[in-house]
């Protein structure tokens, strides 16, 4: 008899990932500008949209190879899995770094006395990358036809982490989050 393990969809904690980041930069951006910085509100600003576009380029492409040599390289999962729902992805996430979103928080927001908002859109371009890496990993799911699924124990840190030897696919109805790991909507009984 097959051992079952659990399964969770790579594109949910990215996108997770993303969410809460983007939050955060908008928030501490938000609280930034109406702190008086030593740069300036304008300078601020100004670097601060750079360093987002910066951060959403880096966060979209790194590791963005490894995202596609596992996502060509998955094999289709057994009949004894578990598969995970998004819901408690997320939660297990969240609360394995929840100490990071505070520290991160009042970082941002303190560092608009020198440049007020920057690090709270970097926060925020940083959210942004990872949101579209996660839609990117939905256009390959739609393209293919399956959905990427990782053991939660490899993917501690990270979907494609060096440490995960492997993803596996299911067809794309399975589980309850969709294509890109955005929660699947209920359909409407008649």
């Amino acid at each position: 008899m097959a051992r079952s393990f659990a399964l969770v969809r790579v594109a949910v904690p990215v996108r997770a990932a993303g969410r809460v980041w983007w939050w955060l930069g908008v928030l501490s951006a938000a609280v930034g500008v109406f702190v008086p910085g030593f740069t300036g509100r304008r300078i601020g600003l100004l670097a601060g949209a750079a360093a987002f576009l910066v951060a959403a380029a880096v966060a979209f492409l790194v590791r963005r190879k490894r995202y596609g040599r596992l996502a060509a390289a998955a094999s289709r999962a057994g009949k004894s899995v578990i598969l995970q729902d998004r819901a408690v992805t997320v939660r297990v996430w969240r609360r394995d770094r929840r100490w990071w979103f505070p520290v991160a928080l009042v970082l941002a927001i303190g560092s608009s006395a020198g440049a007020p908002a920057t690090a709270g859109l970097l926060l925020a371009g940083v959210g942004a990358g990872l949101w579209l890496k996660a839609v990117g990993l939905g256009r390959w799911e739609r393209a293919h036809g399956v959905l990427l699924w990782v053991r939660p124990e490899f993917a501690r840190r990270s979907p494609a982490a060096a440490a995960v030897p492997g993803w596996l696919t299911t067809g794309p109805a399975a589980g309850d989050a969709r294509p890109g790991g955005a929660r699947r909507r209920a359909l409407a009984r008649v």
